[in-house]
């Protein structure tokens, strides 16, 4: 998923998609574990997926207090 398709979706939806991400990463290292994963690369794709979605989140949550600092000092 790109970084403008992320910054499109809403707040439950990218915590929905954080949540189907981990659980990708999951079958993903249990594939590597027991020799079934073919392509390795794929934890390493997992992996930047779920820190995308989680700079976002971030990024969202600090937009947030921002507004709320500044809608106090008013």
């Amino acid at each position: 998923m790109a970084k403008k398709q992320i910054k499109e979706l809403s707040d439950t939806e990218l915590l929905d998609r954080l949540g189907e991400a981990k659980k990708d990463l999951f079958k993903v290292r249990f594939q590597s574990a027991t020799g079934q994963l073919e392509n390795t690369s794929l934890m390493k794709v997992q992996k930047k997926e779920i820190a995308r979605i989680l700079t976002e989140v971030r990024s969202r949550e600090i937009a947030a207090a921002e507004g709320l600092a500044d809608g106090g000092e008013s």
